[in-house]
């Protein structure tokens, strides 16, 4: 039974996470908290692990307690930085800390189709689509996608485009300069496409998160993995999965 906490329990998915955690017999959730909530909670509380579902800026704070204390994390926030993962990689050096873009199996699975493909195509874009609320772009899945692929591959056709009436229309631009374009529109949750194109064909790899409960098997997974781990840092689900 691995004992679990969770940061950021009032929100949408750190809610989802405490009913999945109640629900898994291999899991017990001793702890919860919301913003007014403290982090030492969990220290009192003799977590092993904490799943943090709360933002950036609170991450930066969450995990300097709990790698002082030796527990483990499990971060499912985006907008953390190079900069964010050096201070995580040096702060946990009694515990692990796993942080994943997306729990969601199809998603990992579709970055490493991606990157498989990129091998074969010479030009790629990426659309990336989420629900009114989510506050930073692009999505931390979408920019672990990009970055895959470029590794997987150098070899880029430049972009055509001579000019842009509308600025901005050709999207941002990640690694190896492939396009990253991102839609916030009320109705949805989280979906992706990557679009290969080469000569006479194209490949779309599309993956669509309907309901936030696609996200609790993975954060499970990482979760019950986390505390079988040495201190030190996981960045991505598919590090966990062995992918």
């Amino acid at each position: 039974m691995v004992k679990l906490g969770v940061c950021g329990a009032t929100g949408r998915m750190g809610a989802e996470a405490c009913r999945a955690i109640d629900a898994d017999p291999e899991t017990e959730l001793l702890a919860a908290i919301g913003s007014a909530g403290s982090v030492e909670e969990f220290v009192e509380a003799g977590v092993e692990a904490v799943v943090d579902f709360t933002v950036a800026e609170a991450v930066r704070a969450n995990m300097g307690v709990l790698a002082a204390a030796g527990i483990h994390a499990v971060v499912g926030t985006s907008g953390l930085g190079a900069d964010d993962l050096d201070g995580l990689r040096a702060g946990f050096v009694r515990s692990h800390c796993v942080v994943a873009p997306n729990f969601a199996l199809g998603a990992v699975l579709m970055t490493r189709f991606a990157a498989l493909a990129a091998k074969y195509f010479d030009t790629a874009e990426v659309i990336e689509l989420h629900h009114a609320r989510k506050v930073d772009a692009p999505s931390g899945t979408a920019m672990a996608t990009v970055e895959a692929m470029a590794e997987a591959s150098g070899d880029w056709a430049p972009d055509p485009t001579a000019g842009e009436s509308l600025p901005g229309a050709r999207g941002g631009r990640g690694p190896a300069g492939i396009p990253v374009h991102s839609v916030r529109l009320k109705g949805l949750v989280a979906h992706q496409e990557v679009l290969l194109g080469g000569p006479g064909e194209t490949l779309t790899i599309r993956h669509d998160t309907i309901d936030r409960s696609a996200f609790m098997p993975g954060m499970l997974l990482a979760a019950k993995r986390v505390v079988t781990l040495g201190p030190g840092l996981t960045v991505g689900l598919g590090e966990v999965l062995g992918i």
